[in-house]
């Protein structure tokens, strides 16, 4: 079951403050932020293992899918644990399986090690996410709760888009880019494991953990048409969020013959850059509309990797790329806060467990099957399939929407608008001021 309890926690453990407030949140962003770091760095080294290794095409669509199995697993069955147990505890173990994974990258003279890394990396960011958001607020300091807020989105997608360039521009500046990274990640991950140690607990441990590691996937009544009308574009921005981490940087050298691990990185850094940029852009814009602008902007930004594909133009394909992280900040953001209002405090783990198994099944599967159809089809073809397919899922929730809108109309209905303190993270849910 997943955190979806306010983050600032009114009955937290009387607790011997260790750190200041600031340096405890500085420290936790720090802990968070090289958790998504080292999933974005693997982004272009996928390719520098496969430059290495000579494994089969398909395997590096593996590794990279394999992210989001762990992770899902662990959301789905870790994600309240924090609010029985205590936030440290959860944090710090978290922390070690990511060192855990670190490690493994590090020390890969395989494939096979590092889809075990991915599994992993996964694993420590799905238990860990909830968690570090809801601490993020708990750490800040009285008149800076929204920063904690705003620093628990920045630091998972900017961490993403930052891990990739980072490594990028590592393959392309030294033959030793996988030690420089991973020893990088794992002083980072000790540094802010060390300031998780030495913070206050903030919530008092209560009754019930047990119970909050079994998953709880529901879609109440009141939220369904809003949420059977999202899930395609929801499913959509996540397949081409998943184009960008997984197939982007393999496509500059298979594609586009440019052998640049900067430029790698680059495929990799701009969806997330820009998708992190948005979605806090779009927070208080009114959901109908970013959700529309939304989809358009995924539409558009998936028509425009096609052409960049087929022309054989790497700035196209960037650019639709760029686009496609506009409608990833934009129509995530407006799923969440069209459908997370609709449904009881006690119905949004379910509904959030919803929104994160559309998500990730989206981030990980087609992936595998676009690998498996390389061989067949060749891999032009094969992007574009898997591309053209995102495109099809959007303009599902185009007519979904113009549906909903004239059900609005008739009934007089103009609910829509977010609530206020209601801050839309891509991938972690919902955290509240």
């Amino acid at each position: 079951m997943l955190s979806t309890q306010p983050a600032t926690s009114s009955g937290a453990a009387p607790s011997r403050r260790k750190l200041p407030p600031g340096l405890a949140m500085t420290g936790a962003a720090t802990a968070f932020t090289s958790l998504y770091l080292a999933a974005g760095a693997l982004t272009p080294m996928l390719v520098a293992y496969k430059q290495r290794w000579d494994f089969p095409p398909e395997m590096l669509n593996v590794a990279f899918a394999v992210y989001a199995i762990g992770f899902l697993v662990a959301a789905l069955t870790l994600g309240s644990l924090s609010d029985h147990i205590g936030r440290r505890p959860v944090l710090i173990g978290a922390l070690v399986v990511q060192l855990a994974s670190n490690l493994l990258f590090l020390f890969s003279t395989d494939i096979n090690w590092v889809v075990a890394g991915r599994i992993v990396q996964g694993i420590a960011s799905g238990a860990a996410t909830s968690a570090f958001t809801a601490a993020l607020v708990e750490f800040a300091p009285e008149n800076k709760k929204r920063l904690g807020t705003i620093l628990g989105s920045v630091s998972l997608t900017g961490g993403l888009a930052m891990g990739s360039l980072m490594a990028g521009l590592a393959i392309q500046l030294t033959p030793s880019a996988n030690t420089i990274v991973f020893i990088v990640l794992i002083t980072l991950t000790v540094l802010g494991g060390i300031t998780v140690f030495a913070s206050p607990e903030t919530v008092t441990r209560n009754a019930g953990a047990g119970q909050s590691m079994i998953p709880r996937i529901s879609i109440p009544a009141a939220a369904r048409k809003e949420f059977y009308a999202a899930a395609p574009v929801v499913a959509a921005v996540w397949m081409l969020a998943g184009l960008s981490g997984g197939l982007a940087p393999n496509m500059v050298r298979s594609v586009f013959h440019l052998n640049s691990g900067f430029l790698g990185g680059v495929a990799g850094f701009v969806a997330p850059a820009v998708s992190t940029i948005i979605g806090l852009a779009f927070a208080r814009i009114d959901s109908r509309r970013a959700m529309t602008i939304g989809i358009n902007a995924s539409v558009i930004g998936a028509a425009s990797i096609i052409g960049g594909v087929l022309a054989g133009s790497l700035p196209i394909m960037i650019v639709g790329q760029a686009v496609a992280g506009i409608g990833f900040g934009a129509a995530f953001t407006a799923a969440l806060q069209l459908i997370f209002p609709l449904v009881a405090p006690h119905q949004r783990a379910g509904i959030v467990a919803a929104i994160y198994v559309v998500s990730y099944l989206a981030f990980g599967l087609p992936i595998v099957i676009e690998g498996q159809l390389v061989e067949p089809l060749g891999e032009i073809p094969a992007v574009v399939c898997y591309t053209a397919l995102t495109i099809l899922l959007a303009l599902i929730s185009l007519l979904a929407q113009a549906r909903l809108n004239r059900g609005r109309e008739n009934t007089g209905s103009h609910k829509g608008n977010p609530p206020k303190n209601l801050v839309a993270s891509p991938a972690q849910g919902l955290s509240r001021k």
